[in-house]
């Protein structure tokens, strides 16, 4: 016979279920909308998502003071923002380590961990702190609009963290369209061959379609080998988020925190880190893979879309120039600092 109890507490938990997701859906259903419209825009005119994504929320922010699609709309910038970034681990496979090579995989790993550095220790120059000198040297090192998003997760928060993530989100993405346009000009007059090519703009353009579309520009070969690369900086992404955790709860008080530390490896990592390590046995059909890639992108362009409904344009324009310069500098010290290891790697000469 069924315990009545148990039959209470499943009904109550159906209920809540049913009222949460009640709750949400005016602005879940807003940022599906404009996940739409990016892509469709973006399909037809050339543009980032992303950054459309971003845009048409900035234009329909009056919705995040709305009572019915607040919900929703914090909703997406955090839960969403999180289930996108742990499907982001089916894309990563074994195949990279094969094709790429020890020499290439270390100096790749060795320009994201080089590049963060270099934005905090060059941060107080530029008048900011470790936040933004994390957040933006993130972005830049590992995979642009994604890794902000996934960083700004485990950052301690204040009044200002839609701000910062929201200028680090466009300043990467128009980062990584003037290198997309630039970095196989800048390829070819240096002489690099078709795989080193692939190698560089793989290792320094920041988002994944910007690399996709400067790769392949170039041949096939190129934008194979540079979306392998560019992968392989999306595998930096689980360690740098762990590190940053640990860090973070050892070293900011619970008064920084709402009164509790971060948990000690966050479960989005967890996830991500699961899902490739299944991806890098082999263990993942690929159309569940094909599927899962599809959902990231999709969950990832609803989350910058509620992230750009909670946000006023002028908050933009408080980050300042300095900010702007700031994102500049990281990314041509990752530029130069790969071209330094192509060169003593492969013996090319950047005159």
């Amino acid at each position: 016979m069924a315990d009545p109890n148990d039959t209470t507490a499943e009904a109550g938990m159906i209920a809540g279920l049913h009222a949460k997701a009640r709750q949400v859906f005016p602005g879940l259903l807003v940022a599906a909308i404009i996940a739409l419209a990016s892509q469709f825009v973006a399909e037809h005119y050339g543009a980032p998502a992303m950054l459309l994504a971003l845009l048409f929320g900035v234009a329909l922010n009056f919705l995040g003071s709305e009572a019915r699609s607040r919900p929703g709309i914090d909703f997406g910038s955090r839960t969403v923002l999180r289930l996108g970034v742990v499907l982001l681990g089916v894309r990563i496979s074994a195949e990279m380590l094969t094709v790429l090579g020890w020499e290439i995989i270390l100096l790749v790993m060795a320009g994201t961990v080089v590049t963060i550095s270099f934005g905090m220790l060059a941060a107080p120059l530029f008048g900011f702190r470790h936040r933004f000198a994390f957040l933006s040297a993130g972005a830049v090192a590992i995979c642009g609009a994604s890794a902000a998003m996934a960083i700004a997760a485990i950052l301690p928060r204040d009044e200002r963290s839609e701000e910062r993530l929201i200028f680090t989100v466009v300043g990467v993405t128009l980062l990584s369209t003037v290198a997309m346009i630039l970095y196989p000009i800048l390829a070819e007059s240096l002489g690099l061959d078709t795989r080193t090519t692939g190698i560089f703009i793989g290792a320094t353009v920041h988002d994944v379609a910007q690399v996709v579309g400067a790769g392949f520009s170039v041949s096939q070969e190129t934008g194979d080998v540079a979306t392998l690369v560019k992968l392989l900086r999306v595998l930096m992404l689980a360690p740098v988020v762990l590190v940053a955790t640990l860090v973070i709860r050892s070293a900011v008080g619970a008064e920084e925190t709402g009164g509790k530390r971060p948990p000690l490896v966050p479960s989005f990592v967890l996830g991500f880190i699961a899902l490739a390590t299944l991806g890098s046995f082999s263990l993942l059909p690929a159309p569940v893979i094909a599927v899962a890639s599809e959902a990231s992108r999709w969950l990832l362009l609803m989350a910058i879309g509620s992230v750009g409904m909670k946000t006023l344009p002028k908050d933009i324009l408080n980050v300042g120039t300095s900010a702007a310069v700031f994102l500049v500098a990281q990314t041509v010290f990752l530029a130069l600092f790969i071209l330094a290891g192509l060169w003593l790697l492969a013996g090319f000469s950047p005159v």
